[in-house]
């Protein structure tokens, strides 16, 4: 760690649940974000601002004018750009140092496989089912703990999906992949700006906390947030003996 890294990282390593060891953690961290909007903005920014050593972002989209009510980390310049060399650019603008790796291409179950072996935090920022569940099933091949966050409307939640503890749940547990859930967009449902933010910075705060080991991670936990109430409810989940993912740890999870 440099004399700049000392000040630039310093009121991290003056927490004593961090320090210079855990800000080390940090930078020598690979970290996976899928998906550059809502909820990937604030996560890349508040990541790349830490000192999170390398980070890849996966997103297919380009940059919409509609974007720019709750994605922070793109403006105006970049409308009509690739959302992931967006944020690599506004993540180089906060701290050089971060060495960041846009993929623009969907997040399929091949390329899941081969980035999630990488990393050593996942985090889902992505808006439909079909990924959340690749994404999961990637990280229970792999045995890498999950943030998995969402937001519509003015509703929001939050949890970590660890499956290197035998207690975690994963994302299959609480929804099953076969359930039916209405798929829910902000272009058609809108979403109210800051949610996205709020629940963003969770995630980070989260991965930040895995990578460095401060606190206690969300794991087994689902948080979620009334944004009209500003209120927070916390539920207890836990790992489902029959699930198709994880259930039964004899059995190696099958990427679809």
């Amino acid at each position: 760690m440099t004399d700049d890294d000392l000040l630039r990282y310093s009121r991290h390593i003056l927490l004593n649940e961090i320090g210079v060891e855990g800000q080390q953690r940090i930078m020598d961290a690979q970290v996976l974000i899928i998906g550059a909007g809502g909820l990937g903005s604030p996560v890349a920014l508040y990541l790349g601002s830490a000192g999170v050593g390398h980070i890849t972002v996966v997103d297919h989209d380009t940059v919409d004018m509609t974007n720019l009510q709750r994605q922070v980390a793109h403006t105006v310049a970049s409308v009509g750009s690739p959302k992931v060399h967006s944020i690599q650019a506004a993540i180089a603008q906060l701290n050089p140092g971060v060495k960041v790796t846009p993929i623009q291409q969907r997040a399929d179950a091949v390329l899941l496989d081969q980035l999630v072996a990488q990393a050593d935090v996942v985090l889902d920022c992505c808006d439909n089912f079909a990924t959340r569940h690749a994404i999961n099933v990637a990280c229970v091949a792999h045995q890498k703990p999950l943030v998995s966050g969402a937001a519509i409307r003015f509703d929001g939640q939050v949890s970590v999906y660890d499956a290197r503890d035998a207690l975690s749940p994963c994302y299959a547990c609480v929804f099953p992949p076969e359930a039916t859930f209405e798929e829910t967009r902000c272009a058609t449902m809108g979403v109210f700006a800051p949610l996205v933010g709020i629940i963003g910075t969770l995630q980070a705060a989260e991965a930040l906390k895995l990578i460095s080991g401060a606190g206690r991670p969300l794991t087994g936990r689902l948080l979620m947030l009334d944004g009209r109430a500003m209120e927070f409810t916390e539920v207890r989940i836990s790992r489902h003996a029959l699930c198709p993912v994880c259930g039964n740890p004899a059995l190696e999870p099958v990427l679809p």
